[in-house]
């Protein structure tokens, strides 16, 4: 048995421990807590349900195909692969869409190919950013600043753009 196998059991025994001495009750905090997100998680499914639809509209529209092309004479231009471009498109707004479009370059090329190698490391060191923002802010029922997105595309647009040279710098060929 290794120290992280008692990890999880060492906590919950930590945490029993500080109510006990401080005579918390635990049980009572434990279902205050349930509750509380029980009530978050049912406010966040309107907000989810609605992109999960924008989501499901825009790749089967054929918008995320014409994005895709738009923008191939630029991105051929800073080197990054044409086959992630489509994931590129779809990873700031889901999780779930962008593994779809991984799993389907993955039947197309080959994991270990530049592309493959690149879509990996886009999905590894980008964000859900769009909805991450969207379930933050309704979750605190505020609406997002601006300046947020600006942020939040930033960040997705250097993952974009760093992680092919990071395949050409840290990933043999």
């Amino acid at each position: 048995m290794h120290v992280t196998d008692m990890i999880v059991p060492l906590l919950i025994m930590l945490i029993l421990l500080y109510g006990i001495i401080n005579r918390v009750d635990v049980t009572e905090e434990f279902t205050a807590g349930a509750k509380e997100g029980l009530n978050t998680s049912l406010g966040l499914i309107p907000m989810l349900v609605l992109l999960m639809t924008a989501v499901g509209m825009f790749t089967s529209s054929g918008a995320a195909e014409m994005l895709t092309s738009l923008f191939a004479p630029l991105t051929k231009g800073l080197g990054f692969p044409k086959e992630c471009l489509d994931l590129a498109i779809i990873r700031p707004v889901s999780g779930s869409g962008a593994l779809a479009a991984v799993s389907r370059l993955f039947t197309r090329i080959h994991p270990d190919s530049f592309a493959g190698r690149t879509a990996s490391v886009l999905m590894a060191s980008t964000e859900t950013t769009f909805y991450t923002i969207a379930v933050y802010s309704a979750a605190q029922r505020k609406k997002p600043d601006s300046r947020i997105f600006i942020a939040a595309a930033a960040a997705d647009l250097t993952g974009f753009i760093l992680s092919p040279l990071a395949v050409r710098l840290f990933i043999p060929q």
